[in-house]
């Protein structure tokens, strides 16, 4: 996905944010369906679970519509927006958590397996009569891999590889220093390149 914010968009946005802030609330309406995909996707990335996602999702618009008038302006609505989703995603993952059996890659550590990840690159995605069948689970596949990480390193490779934010505004979001930012989603980028590499190879 590409973000494009231009100063239209912009500015549409402030228009909008400035109306409901006098009661309009069709104009909240409006900034849901803008943003209510883009959201979707974002959280789902983050957690790996389409139930919990669309359930974060709307609870990220409610805390939104609540704390708007909280907003000054000094981010676009939509990164401050991203930034109520991450957090609420973080507390979704802390809730949910003991009942994952999943284990977290160690970041700290090679990948088993892929000692060299940083060279490793997914294979083809096999025969073009099975493409369709393929790209599907290699989707479910990614999504995998990116479940198995370590919550402080998805959220970062999800707002960079997903959402397209950068460094900086990351590490704004997050709190994070940016050369923070930057090491998790390089270690991010190798843990997922091995298990690519693993999974994809057994197909």
């Amino acid at each position: 996905m590409i973000r494009v914010e231009n100063r239209a968009i912009v500015d549409d946005d402030a228009e909008l944010v400035t109306a409901v802030r006098k009661g309009d609330l069709r104009s909240f309406e409006t900034l849901v369906e803008k943003y209510r995909n883009r959201m979707f996707t974002l959280v789902y990335r983050i957690l790996g679970d389409y139930d919990d996602a669309a359930e974060v999702t709307q609870d990220a618009f409610v805390a939104a519509w609540k704390a708007l008038k909280t907003f000054r302006g000094d981010s676009l609505f939509s990164t401050w927006l991203t930034r109520i989703a991450v957090n609420l995603s973080r507390n979704r993952l802390r809730q949910t958590r003991t009942r994952s059996s999943r284990e977290a890659y160690s970041l700290d550590e090679p990948i088993p397996g892929c000692e060299e990840c940083r060279h490793c690159e997914p294979p083809s995605e096999g025969p073009s009569v099975q493409e369709v069948l393929e790209r599907q689970e290699v989707r479910k596949r990614v999504q995998e891999c990116i479940n198995g990480l370590e919550p402080g390193f998805r959220e970062v490779l999800v707002l960079r590889d997903v959402e397209e934010f950068s460094y900086g505004e990351i590490g704004g979001m997050l709190g994070l220093a940016e050369g923070t930012v930057k090491s998790r989603i390089s270690r991010a980028r190798d843990a997922i390149r091995g298990c690519l590499k693993r999974v994809l190879g057994e197909m």
